[in-house]
C-alpha cells in the first residue's frame, strides 16, 4: 500500500480527519502503533525517545515526561527502549491505565516542565530530582553522575534545590547528591563506587597507573596505598586503548608493579553484597 510522507509520529484520528490518510491506510502494517491514537511513520526506529515523542502527543495536557525518560531525550541515555516512560501528573489528574507507562502524581510548578512535541518535557533541574526521588541510592547516583558528566545540570544548582524540597524520599536525595562524581564514564562505575562507599570503603575513582615511563592505565576504582584497582568487565569499555579487560599486556604491566585488579562482572555487581567481600578481601583487615 502506497503511503504519503507522514509526520515521525502523529496521531492518526487526526491524519484521517486532515485527509493525509484513510482508515483504511491507517491500518496498513507499515504503520506502526505506539500507543492508543498514535503511529510511527513506515522505518521508524523503535527508541525510547520515540516513545516519549508518541506520550507527548496522547497523554492529557499537563502531564510530564520526566526522569529517566527526559533524560534520554536529552541525550543522556538511562531508558532502554522497551523501558516504561516515566510520567508525571497532577494530584488531580486522572490517567487512564495505559502499558509502557509509570505515573506519579505529585505538584507540578511552571518552571518544572517545557514544551516539547506537542507535550511537556521536565526541566533539567525537575528530571534530576526525579532521578533521585524514592531510589536505591546507587541507581539515584549513578544516574545524577551521567547528567552531571553530560552538562545537563550543575551539581551545586541539584544541591540547592533538595536542601529546600520536602519531597517523600528527600533525605535520601540529599544524600546521593553528596556521594556524585561527574569523572565517573559509567553508570555500573558509579554503582561499584557507592556500594563500596556504603560499606564504608573509600575508593578513588579514575586513577592513572603509572611507571616509570609514564601512565598506564586509568582504572574505574582504586585504593593506591594499597595498590588495589577495581575495574567493571562490561562492553561498555571496548575499545577504550587503555582498558584492562581489554589489553593484557597493559595488564601484565600492572601486575608486574604489584597492583590487584578486581575485575567486577554485571552478575557480580547485582549482587553487591559479594561483589563488596571481593573487593574487601584485597584489602588489608
Amino acid at each position: 500500500m502506497n503511503l504519503p510522507p507522514l509526520p515521525l509520529v502523529f496521531r492518526g484520528s487526526q491524519a484521517v480527519a486532515s485527509g493525509m490518510l484513510t482508515r483504511g491506510q491507517l491500518r496498513s502494517t507499515a504503520l506502526q502503533r505506539l500507543t492508543r491514537d498514535v503511529y510511527a511513520a513506515p522505518g521508524a526506529k523503535l527508541t525510547h525517545g520515540l516513545r516519549c515523542r508518541a506520550l507527548a502527543l496522547a497523554l492529557p495536557e499537563g502531564a510530564v515526561i520526566t526522569g529517566r525518560s527526559a533524560a534520554t531525550v536529552r541525550g543522556v541515555a538511562l531508558a532502554w527502549p522497551e523501558d516504561d516512560v516515566q510520567v508525571l501528573a497532577p494530584l488531580e489528574m486522572r490517567i487512564g491505565y495505559r502499558n509502557g507507562i509509570s505515573v506519579r502524581r505529585t505538584e507540578i510548578e511552571p518552571d518544572d516542565w517545557e514544551p516539547w512535541a506537542g507535550g511537556r518535557l521536565a526541566s533539567p533541574l525537575r528530571t534530576a530530582l526525579d532521578l533521585l526521588l524514592c531510589r536505591p541510592l546507587p541507581d539515584a547516583v549513578a544516574d545524577l553522575d551521567a547528567m552531571l558528566r553530560a552538562g545537563k545540570v550543575e551539581r551545586a544548582a541539584v544541591e540547592r534545590m533538595v536542601a529546600t524540597r520536602s519531597d517523600n524520599g528527600i533525605v535520601l536525595a540529599r544524600q546521593a547528591v553528596t556521594l556524585t562524581d561527574p569523572s565517573a564514564e559509567s553508570l555500573p562505575e558509579s554503582r561499584m563506587r557507592v556500594h563500596l562507599v556504603l560499606a564504608g570503603l573509600d575508593p578513588v575513582p579514575q586513577y592513572w597507573i603509572e611507571d616509570g615511563g609514564g601512565r598506564i592505565a586509568r582504572v574505574d576504582l582504586a585504593f593506591p596505598e594499597h595498590k588495589v584497582a577495581v575495574e567493571y568487565d562490561g562492553d561498555w569499555r571496548d575499545g577504550e586503548s587503555w582498558a584492562l579487560n581489554r589489553d593484557r599486556d597493559r595488564l601484565n604491566r600492572v601486575h608486574a608493579l604489584d597492583w590487584t585488579v578486581v575485575f567486577v562482572t554485571a552478575p557480580l555487581l547485582r549482587d553487591d553484597r559479594k561483589m563488596v567481600r571481593t573487593v574487601r578481601a584485597t584489602l588489608p583487615t
